[in-house]
Order: structure tokens, then C-alpha cells, then sequence
């Protein structure tokens, strides 16, 4: 065997023992439930679709059966993408797919405030936190993982 074909079988060796690590961590002899948080505060559809898609890639490899809570914690400009007169079909497809599966979405009522949003303008499910960061705050002291991609 010719050493390049040799790395290219090691390579892929190493790259299904990973992948079977990977799920392991997540199968029926390894319960773990997680409890994580996204934080979304930037403007644009773009950044509420990238964000979305890497909790969906969340749930697709861990599955729902192993999360004990997902939040998306959203305040600031990014509020303004979730205004259900306004909001992208992507982004809105993504977003109700996600509550049905047992996604909390928070927005933030001092966001709401500042810029005259009432909770009937966001999409349905929506649920008001008195403040985005205060949120974030405590999700981190209840040990939540905190991701911001």
C-alpha cells in the first residue's frame, strides 16, 4: 500500500472512531440531558438563519431526547428579525419547527420597551424575559452551556 493510501485509511479510521465516540456520548447507555442556551443580540436575517441552523444541528446530533432545555435568549437589533409582519419564511420556518420541538424563545421586554415591540408582534410561543442579559446571567449561574455562535 502506498503511504498516501495509508494516511487516507488512518484519516478515515480516526475520523469513524470520532464519529462513533460522538454518538456514543449521546446513546441509550449514557443519559446525559443537557441544558444550553444560544444568545442572539445581532441584527439580520442572515445572523438569525446561521443561528438557527446551528441549533437545529444541535438537536439533530444530540436528539431532544438528551436536552433538558434549549433557550434562544434574543434582545437588541435582533429582536427586530422576529416581528412576525416582517419575518424571513426561513427564519420563520426554522423558528416554529424549533418551539414545536421544545425550543424556549426569550425576548427581551426592555428591547420591547425601546423600541415599541408588544409580544403579539413576535412570533407565537415567544416568551418575555424582563431583560435579555439578565437572562444570560442567570442561565450561566443554573449551568446552562452558553453558546454564542
Amino acid at each position: 500500500m502506498r503511504i498516501g493510501s495509508w494516511s487516507l485509511v488512518v484519516v478515515a479510521a480516526g475520523v469513524l472512531a470520532w464519529s462513533a465516540a460522538a454518538e456514543a456520548s449521546h446513546s441509550a447507555d449514557h443519559p446525559k440531558r443537557h441544558k444550553v442556551f444560544y444568545h442572539l443580540d445581532d441584527a439580520g436575517v442572515d445572523r438569525a438563519k446561521a443561528v438557527l441552523v446551528n441549533i437545529e444541528n444541535h438537536v439533530n446530533v444530540v436528539g431532544w431526547k438528551n436536552i433538558e432545555a434549549l433557550e434562544l435568549v434574543v434582545h437588541g437589533p435582533a429582536l427586530r428579525t422576529f416581528l412576525t409582519k416582517d419575518m424571513d419564511p426561513d427564519v420563520r420556518g426554522k423558528l416554529e419547527t424549533l418551539l414545536a420541538g421544545g425550543l424556549r424563545f426569550d425576548a427581551c421586554q426592555n428591547t420591547m420597551a425601546r423600541q415599541k415591540i408588544d409580544l403579539k408582534d413576535l412570533i407565537e410561543g415567544a416568551t418575555p424575559v424582563p431583560s435579555g442579559v439578565v437572562r444570560v446571567m442567570e442561565l450561566q449561574e443554573a449551568g446552562y452551556a452558553y453558546i454564542r455562535p
